[in-house]
């Protein structure tokens, strides 16, 4: 009788939403709002191994004097623009070129621009630390040889060490936003062409007029995750130059920021405000690029 109930409980139709909601509920509380709120609450602490002292808005004021921070801003913010800059339009016109009747063995093609998603992000980054390391025999340096050119520290200057960074991350992610991309050109209509081919529509023009317009969707989605994962950057960083250590901070991220104060300097209060300032600069540029793009529009 007693089980008649449980079940008659369980699958009442008012009760039975709730049961299906809450795993969703205990995993949000539990992994994201509870540290969330713990997060805020130390970033206004000084923690220290068994201290805990509030130190106010202190954290916040250290943050606008640490020249550091600022390095790691300029970092990722720039690291931010260069990569969306590449990861739109790139993946966009390889979408096209997969998209087209022409081409062929298209999913072999498709396994191999998605590849490097699959690939241990671990992994790549010490390949690709290999690759640009200043010995001579490492690869970018015998490429150097064959034309030539003498041998370069890669890793240890502005220019070169973010063209090894910026060619990991397209490496990486090329792929993936080309099949975002790729989803969204088959979901056009293939009678729009047919009726500009009719009018006499250049290639160009179906792709202004036509495929631009109607992959808006699309390409908003894959430049907001970009934002998000271009401020998110650490252990491919991390990994390439064997630590969080880069000379001169060439490689230092906010995320590498806050792992430096949090786990290495055990100033987690000061590691929570880090984070926290992440947060906002990261929820204030996609809020604005929203707006810009026309999500956020009222439907008259």
């Amino acid at each position: 009788m007693k089980e008649k109930g449980i079940k008659g409980f369980l699958f009442n139709s008012k009760v039975a939403p709730y049961v299906f909601v809450l795993p969703f509920l205990l995993t949000f509380c539990i992994f994201w709002l509870y540290p969330f709120i713990s997060a805020v609450l130390m970033s206004f602490q000084n923690i220290l191994p068994g201290q805990t002292t509030w130190v106010g808005l202190d954290n916040y004021t250290k943050l606008l004097k640490d020249k550091t921070f600022h390095i790691a801003i300029k970092n990722s913010f720039l690291y931010t623009v260069i990569t969306c800059a590449l990861l739109i339009p790139i993946p966009m016109f390889l979408a096209t070129v997969m998209n087209s009747a022409f081409l062929k063995a298209k999913t072999t093609f498709k396994a191999i621009l998605y590849i490097p998603a699959l690939t241990s992000v671990v992994v790549a980054g010490t390949v690709f630390g290999f690759m640009f390391s200043e010995l001579d025999g490492s690869t970018m340096n015998q490429l150097l040889h064959f034309f030539g050119k003498p041998s370069i520290k890669w890793l240890k200057a502005y220019p070169t060490g973010w063209f090894a960074m910026i060619l990991l991350c397209c490496w990486r992610w090329t792929g993936v936003n080309m099949l975002y991309f790729l989803s969204g050109l088959q979901e056009i209509d293939t009678a729009l062409y047919e009726s500009a081919d009719i009018d006499g529509a250049t290639k160009w023009q179906k792709f202004t007029k036509i495929t631009l317009p109607l992959l808006k969707p699309t390409s908003i989605f894959v430049l907001t995750i970009s934002i998000y994962a271009g401020l998110a950057m650490f252990l491919e960083s991390y990994m390439m130059w064997g630590g969080n250590g880069s000379p001169r901070n060439i490689g230092l991220t906010i995320v590498g920021y806050l792992y430096r104060r949090g786990i290495e300097k055990n100033q987690m209060g000061y590691a929570s405000a880090v984070g926290l300032v992440l947060l906002v600069i990261a929820l204030v540029i996609n809020i604005i690029q929203l707006i810009a793009n026309g999500t956020f529009k009222k439907e008259k």
